[in-house]
């Protein structure tokens, strides 16, 4: 998208940072340059107001669920167990869960394999331990 006048920020870059911009996740400096740019262009402002009126859409229909206590539970017990492993300078391993095992719900029987074995692929598997902070592949 482009309305055709020149900009310190292309247009196309404006749109690529959007939702960063409706984030607030952006530093200062490119916030005010985006701001910019939204004053200046009517089409990114329109494209800024639509997304912006469809978050607030989402997050008055979608943000009332809210998190299964014992889920929470489990997910800040593991948050401090990383934690407290990264403290000590020891590595930490945490095991790959599906979300239905984090929910409780009978998920995919897997069949024991042999500890040694390669796995079959280079993806990580449910419940296939991985260390913390390992370079993502």
């Amino acid at each position: 998208m482009s309305c055709g006048d020149p900009h310190d920020t292309e247009c196309g870059e404006v749109l690529d940072h959007l939702y960063e911009f409706l984030d607030n996740e952006m530093a200062e400096g490119d916030y005010a340059k985006l701001r910019v740019h939204f004053e200046e262009c009517s089409p990114c402002l329109e494209k800024y107001g639509l997304e912006q009126a469809i978050k607030a859409l989402i997050k008055r229909c979608c943000g009332c669920d809210d998190t299964p206590a014992d889920l929470r539970g489990k997910v800040l017990a593991r948050i401090d167990s990383i934690r407290a492993g990264q403290r000590t300078g020891e590595a930490v391993v945490v095991s790959v869960e599906s979300t239905a095992e984090l929910h409780g719900e009978a998920g995919p029987r897997r069949e024991a394999r042999d500890a040694t074995a390669e796995p079959a692929d280079d993806q990580a598997r449910p419940g296939t331990p991985v260390e913390a902070g390992a370079p993502a592949e």
